[in-house]
């Protein structure tokens, strides 16, 4: 019976993630291109017969989902669905073998943003916008998705919110699951359509405008120009996107409660003061740091501003080549790609709230070596934090840099060099995109063996579930019944 439940959730999750080939199938049909139009059309056919004959055939299947099956359907949901969307690419020889192509999914879905494609303005515009949808699904979640279209899931529904949505709370906007889920998207797709008329305001044609906006959203960074936002050469573009980057990389949570008029919550918020107050001090540091190369503190601030926002938010847009800075520049950049966006929003990395708490606590270690008697206690939004928050951010901590270590090791093995090593590895699983040296932003991912792009993708895809979702499947106490 849960086999059967499984295989139709999973096949039904598919079938939604392949009718989102649609727009790019209708964009094939237009540029009349017949080996890019099968690309997508065989796709779309196959999952969509397979989801209907799951709804049709196992829709007097009761769902009954506990925390286990959660963990199993959004681990399964997000490597599949990085299969799927790797089809288009395959299908149509835009990319060479089946580890590019879930490479691209993969850091599509993930919302990461690095690529291994080398000339992106000669790829179809149809495969381009499969490659922003990829990010627009991935960055509220495929899952969220799942759960916001079909209410047949609200019984589990919260299982699977739990195992997929980022950060060490999980928060519920609404009393029903599914209404939570829909409220976040309503927001998503707000903000999406306000950035897209504000864009084409800027002279982005409706195409470009709409994939930026996918990608800023997403807190991906997929681009449709070889040099991303820099080769608009726009002040007004890039103070757009760097405003809705920074939007983006905060919890959507706080966005309903500004609705609901409740201004308080985002003032006592700690996660949010540290995330402004990170974002606005590195600007300027950075900033500060250029002030040789740009001779004014506006023009410095607003490369350093868009660079920070880019890796601080995990989204990896670029408006000039930042490993070209000087090294204390890059030092600053590097600090923030360990940071992250907050907990509930697009972006990935460890998250802004995990380092609070971390720096909290060893606030109070310290106050513990001077009063050993006393009792201590972090603060979060106001109120004493739980201690269960503070083991499972230690233990979150050590599992990332663990991965990090290992997937540095695996590109390491492959002959490329320690910062190229380091800032991949980084990259990869913090979903952040561009790193240094040959994975720098004006570089991509191409040249890598098959088996690091394999180790990459896993990194991805662990990265954009915290880790914890994938890395309890291979544990022995998972599979007891």
């Amino acid at each position: 019976m849960k086999r059967l439940v499984l295989i139709r959730i999973l096949s039904l999750l598919l079938g939604i993630v392949s009718l989102s080939m649609l727009p790019s199938l209708a964009l094939a049909l237009r540029e009349g291109n017949p080996l890019v139009i099968k690309a997508f059309g065989y796709p779309i056919a196959a999952f969509v017969i397979l989801a209907v004959l799951a709804a049709v055939f196992g829709r007097k299947i009761p769902i009954r989902l506990n925390g286990r099956d959660g963990f199993l359907i959004v681990a399964l949901s997000w490597a599949l669905s990085s299969f799927l969307g790797a089809m288009p690419f395959v299908l149509s020889g835009v990319l060479p073998s089946l580890a590019d192509g879930v490479f691209e999914a993969a850091s599509g879905f993930t919302t990461t943003g690095a690529s291994v494609f080398t000339e992106l303005e000669k790829l179809p515009r149809s495969i381009l916008l499969w490659r922003s949808m990829t990010h627009w699904l991935g960055g509220m979640g495929i899952v969220v998705l799942t759960v916001a279209l079909l209410p047949l899931l609200g019984v589990g529904g919260f299982q699977l919110l739990k195992a997929e949505t980022p950060g060490p709370e999980k928060d519920k906007v609404a009393p029903k699951i599914t209404a939570t889920a829909k409220i976040l998207w309503l927001f998503y797709i707000g903000f999406t359509v306000i950035q897209i008329i504000l864009l084409m305001f800027g002279g982005m044609d409706w195409f470009d405008a709409t994939n930026h906006a996918f990608a800023t959203m997403a807190t991906g960074g997929f681009s449709t120009k070889n040099a991303s936002v820099g080769y608009y050469k726009s002040a007004y573009i890039e103070i757009v996107i760097t405003i809705f980057m920074v939007i983006a990389g905060a919890n959507f949570s706080l966005y309903y409660r500004l609705l609901q008029g409740k201004i308080s919550d985002l003032w006592y918020n700690s996660e949010l003061r540290a995330y402004l107050l990170i974002f606005f001090g590195f600007s300027a540091a950075v900033a500060l740091s250029m002030l040789a190369t740009y001779h004014d503190f506006g023009t410095a601030f607003r490369y350093s501003a868009f660079q920070v926002a880019s890796i601080l938010t995990t989204t990896g847009f670029m408006s000039t080549d930042f490993d070209q800075w000087n090294s204390m520049a890059k030092a600053l950049i590097l600090i923030t790609m360990f940071i992250g966006g907050c907990a509930g929003s697009t972006g990935g990395g460890i998250k802004v709230v995990r380092i609070v708490v971390l720096l909290k606590q060893t606030a109070n270690e310290i106050r513990r070596l001077l009063h050993p008697r006393g009792v201590f206690s972090i603060r979060l939004n106001g109120k004493v934090g739980r201690r269960d928050v503070v083991y499972g951010t230690a233990g979150f901590v050590a599992l990332y840099i663990a991965l990090i270590f290992f997937v540095m090791l695996v590109v390491a093995s492959s002959g490329a060099d320690l910062i190229t090593s380091l800032t991949g590895s980084l990259a990869t699983v913090g979903n952040i995109g561009p790193g240094f040296n040959a994975v720098g932003p004006a570089q991509n991912y191409s040249a890598f063996p098959d088996y690091v792009k394999w180790v990459f993708s896993f990194g991805m895809i662990a990265g954009r579930l915290e880790l914890w979702t994938i890395f309890i499947l291979f544990t022995r106490a998972f599979w007891r019944k």
